[in-house]
């Protein structure tokens, strides 16, 4: 009972802290830095003396770095030079930190993460396909899942490099496909959804509530309160699905039952570093790539429990079939 007590107290942390970034976060068109008097006549100065005639380096010219672009990252970090030489304030510009750029990519250390995330997810696809039996049921579906996280952090990695409107969609859309595709697998798990016209229902029922979710946010001025309420309500529903199963299951499998839960908790501590949002350490490190740095280990660590969990069903199922002939 001690144990139910404790994974009840830790997950409702989870929903503590996405409400509260639900509550502070607003999309950002644009920021106090950009917005600046010293800032407008930097990038007004710098465009009219060096361009057109600027000659831009391949790889930047290739992520669409234009002079004017060019004009913005130099006055960025030439007032922000200025603020930390004064102990003034350290702006954001166009919703972001002033970080340094790396072979043209606007946030280096989000890329950086988000493709290690996105290879964690790769090189489970072949861990899936090699070590679950060709006959469980949810096989097929735990390797889509590899999939579907490979592609959310590709468009992580695409987005973190260049920011515009059409790769930051991308990003919101794969990261939304995502948490809902996590939330359609747990629920074949948990309630072992198997016979053809209660898959094709819960199926179809995800199908059309991401379609009018993509067709909501592509219908006017993007509703980033309504994106981030969305996820919040999926994530939020898959975590009580499987507090559901931990409770169910933790006296039979005292060994393993609680990492669901384990996982919620972590993400949900991590996902609080997004509430301490500071200026990036040397230029590089800000805490939504740290949040991105800690998701890295929890993948194999969720992972491995699907793998032995398959293991285990599969055995179950089996010998349920074994004992009914």
């Amino acid at each position: 009972m001690l144990c139910y007590k404790r994974i009840l107290f830790i997950n409702p942390i989870f929903l503590v802290t996405i409400l509260i970034l639900l509550v502070g976060c607003t999309q950002v068109y644009s920021s106090k830095g950009d917005r600046s008097k010293d800032f407008e006549n930097c990038v007004s100065q710098c465009s009219s003396s060096t361009c057109p005639e600027r000659k831009i380096p391949l790889i930047r010219r290739l992520l669409q770095w234009s002079c004017e672009n060019e004009c913005e990252y130099e006055c960025m970090h030439e007032i922000t030079a200025k603020a930390k030489e004064s102990g003034g304030e350290i702006l954001q510009y166009h919703g972001k930190w002033p970080f340094y750029r790396m072979w043209g990519m606007q946030e280096p250390a989000s890329v950086l993460f988000s493709a290690l995330n996105g290879y964690m997810h790769y090189q489970y696809i072949s861990v899936f396909r090699r070590q679950v039996a060709d006959g469980y049921y949810m096989k097929k579906f735990y390797v889509a899942y590899c999939c579907v996280g490979v592609n959310a952090w590709i468009w992580s990695v695409i987005y973190h490099s260049r920011d515009f409107v059409f790769t930051e969609r991308m990003d919101y859309f794969s990261a939304g496909f995502a948490v809902l595709y996590s939330l359609y697998t747990t629920a074949l798990r948990v309630f072992h959804i198997r016979k053809t016209f209660p898959l094709a229902s819960w199926t179809f029922i995800c199908l059309v509530a991401y379609t009018l979710h993509v067709s909501y946010l592509l219908s006017g001025t993007f509703d980033y309160t309504y994106n981030m309420t969305a996820n919040v309500v999926v994530a939020s529903i898959n975590n009580a699905i499987w507090l559901y199963w931990t409770i169910l299951h933790l006296n039979k499998r005292p060994d393993d039952a609680w990492k669901p839960a384990a996982v919620g908790a972590l993400l949900s501590l991590f996902l609080s570093l997004e509430l301490f949002d500071f200026p990036p350490i040397w230029g590089v490190f800000d805490a939504h790539s740290l949040w991105h740095l800690s998701t890295i280990p929890i993948i194999p660590f969720w992972y491995n429990f699907l793998l032995v969990d398959a293991e285990r069903e599969d055995h179950r199922e089996r010998k349920g079939k074994k004992t009914m002939k």
